[in-house]
């Protein structure tokens, strides 16, 4: 299993390398392009595509550091520091995301020509590059994926916007949308940024993951007829993949066996690994006649 999560997790660094290089050389290409034309909407679009840039390379970084074993300084690894990834990826798109509504309004006021023709072709351009990356990364699994992913398909539908907009501007003399569809982009990424955000946030302040219920997890505990109760559980993720389960169990029989008891806890493992994607197990077997002080 543990070479299964290696895979994984070089996959994703993998990933994560390819969708910056072609952010980045894509970002070059569009802001000389957003100058050529004068298009506002366009240069929005570089201003976070270069956040994007940036943050995919520490999404990359802080990758390849998620993948180092644990230590005595992080006892649970490094798998954790794949968030930072998406946290400053998060930062720099809002930062990016007001300086550009600072710029378009404006430009709503004084409408300025923009070169359509232009504009149509870079769009093309831009749903292409930014196509093939959100393919390359849309089998990861984890959040750092995931949360690039979204962003590079945010892209792809803002050049589908800039696209539909410069064709129109082709045809008739409507300056004004090209600032209204960069504030639209604006607000679609922030929209989506404090989304990711919240999950991310989450899994710092160790809530329990979504995906997992941990009364079910008791529920599959208590199941097995040598266990009479279950309580100080504890369920949490570490990134988003790899969660993190402890509980104090009460056995029913006080003469049960090392052997049995040793058995027993690696049938629960087994069955919670494989119900509940539970990675990282620790359980206290305990008789109903001692006295626990995290019972209640």
């Amino acid at each position: 299993m543990a070479h299964n999560h290696h895979h994984s997790h070089s996959d994703a660094t993998g990933n994560i390398k390819v969708a910056f290089f072609l952010n980045l050389a894509f970002t070059i290409i569009e802001i000389i392009g957003g100058l050529f034309t004068n298009s506002l909407a366009i240069l929005s679009d570089a201003l976070h595509d270069l956040g994007d840039s940036l943050s995919l390379g520490l999404s990359w970084y802080f990758q390849k550091v998620s993948n180092k074993e644990a230590n005595k300084k992080y006892s649970y690894g490094y798998k954790r520091f794949s968030l930072l990834g998406a946290i400053i990826n998060s930062i720099i798109l809002v930062i990016g995301s007001v300086f550009i509504i600072k710029e378009a309004i404006p430009r709503i006021l004084n409408p300025e020509q923009a070169d359509a023709k232009g504009m149509m072709w870079i769009a093309i351009l831009g749903i292409l590059v930014n196509g093939a990356a959100v393919l390359k990364l849309k089998q990861g699994t984890s959040i750092n994926e995931r949360v690039v992913s979204l962003h590079l398909l945010e892209d792809v539908l803002g050049w589908l916007a800039v696209l539909i907009a410069s064709v129109i501007m082709q045809f008739w003399d409507i300056p004004i949308l090209d600032p209204i569809l960069s504030l639209l982009i604006a607000f679609y990424v922030l929209f989506n940024v404090f989304r990711n955000m919240e999950e991310s946030l989450k899994i710092i302040l160790m809530a329990t993951p979504e995906d997992v219920s941990i009364e079910s997890v008791k529920e599959k505990l208590l199941s097995f007829e040598e266990i009479t109760d279950v309580h100080d559980c504890h369920l949490w993720t570490l990134d988003g993949e790899h969660n993190v389960f402890t509980a104090h169990i009460t056995l029913k029989d006080k003469s049960i066996s090392l052997n049995t008891t040793e058995n027993l806890k690696k049938e629960i493992k087994k069955t919670l690994h494989e119900q509940f994607r539970l990675e990282h197990i620790t359980l206290e077997l305990e008789f109903a006649d001692e006295d626990c002080k995290y019972k209640d």
